[in-house]
């Protein structure tokens, strides 16, 4: 949501003639339907919600994006006691720290003891049609665990599951990891480094170790308002696009900054340190293991504004 953010907070809305106000959401679905009932005129949207809608997946409406507001983003943490039941399936470097990037292949034989004991092994994900889940789902069938399957009549995604995924709002993740709801879970930042910040998990793996520089979140609209209002959807797509551009320009100079508006409760709402930990160029595993990772968060580079036909066929064929 940080172009949404910049936009407001630099004044690119105004420079366009809009007067925008920015409402939080409690939830995807809530946020979906307020697009869709004429609630809010158009949110930030996980890529795959304006697809999934449109053919009717879940509450069924014709909504469209003209603006990728992200790449990249999220992360995969583990408990603590997952990771150290993980940690001697890890090969190490030179320094004894542990190589990256992590295959699933470590956390096979945690799962198997899980189950030996009767014990079903859990992990969260923000949504069904999230890049989250997908991504989540990939990593564990690289690595030998069967993540599930959606049927005719069952949505949970748990069929011949080796690993059991449901879906957890993204700022409860880090709770529902220490409270031991669940083992691990796939979700954007600053949620991974949360769970360094309180010493309750370890982030494995970056999406952009998955899935380099996949779309993350996109502008959604309904179509109805977008041929109601041609000109304010386009003026709202060059504000969105001068702050993808001030988020990125310069070797990502105005990051700091961007921390600061995001890190305001009425946005995040997480510390600065936090939301820093992954924006600002790093990424941090365990704690102390920072390693440089530029490209984790884009927003302009690589044409990330735009939202190409052939990231919505992929989306498609998860569905």
């Amino acid at each position: 949501m940080a172009p949404l953010a910049i936009a407001y907070e630099q004044g690119y809305f105004l420079d366009e003639g809009l007067f925008v106000t920015l409402e939080a959401q409690a939830n995807w679905k809530v946020l979906l339907d307020g697009v869709i009932d004429g609630t809010l005129d158009g949110a930030h949207m996980l890529a795959g919600q304006p697809l999934a809608a449109t053919i009717g997946y879940g509450t069924e409406a014709h909504i469209i994006t003209p603006f990728s507001m992200d790449l990249n983003g999220n992360g995969i943490t583990v408990s603590n006691e997952v990771w150290e039941m993980m940690r001697p399936n890890i090969p190490e470097d030179a320094d004894g720290l542990p190589q990256h990037p992590i295959s699933a292949e470590a956390l096979l034989p945690v799962v198997e003891s899980f189950n030996d004991k009767g014990e079903a092994f859990k992990m969260g994900m923000v949504f069904p049609v999230s890049t989250h889940n997908y991504e989540l789902r990939y990593w564990l069938a690289a690595g030998g665990l069967n993540p599930g399957f959606y049927g005719d009549g069952d949505a949970t995604g748990q069929i011949d599951a080796d690993v059991l995924l449901s879906v957890t709002p993204p700022p409860q993740m880090p709770s529902t990891l220490e409270a031991g709801t669940i083992h691990g879970y796939c979700v954007g930042e600053p949620w991974n480094q949360q769970a360094v910040f309180k010493g309750i998990g370890v982030p494995v793996i970056t999406d952009y170790e998955i899935w380099k520089n996949n779309p993350e979140k996109v502008f959604g609209i309904t179509a109805e308002f977008a041929e109601e209002n041609p000109n304010t959807t386009v003026a709202l797509t060059k504000a969105l696009i001068r702050a993808a551009i001030w988020l990125d320009e310069n070797d990502n100079a105005n990051r700091e900054e961007a921390v600061s508006i995001l890190s305001r409760p009425e946005y995040v709402g997480a510390d600065e340190e936090v939301i820093a930990a992954s924006m600002t160029g790093t990424f941090e595993y365990e704690k102390g293991d920072v390693r440089e990772v530029p490209d984790f968060n884009v927003f302009f580079r690589y044409n990330a504004t735009y939202p190409y036909y052939s990231d919505a066929i992929w989306y498609l064929t998860q569905m």
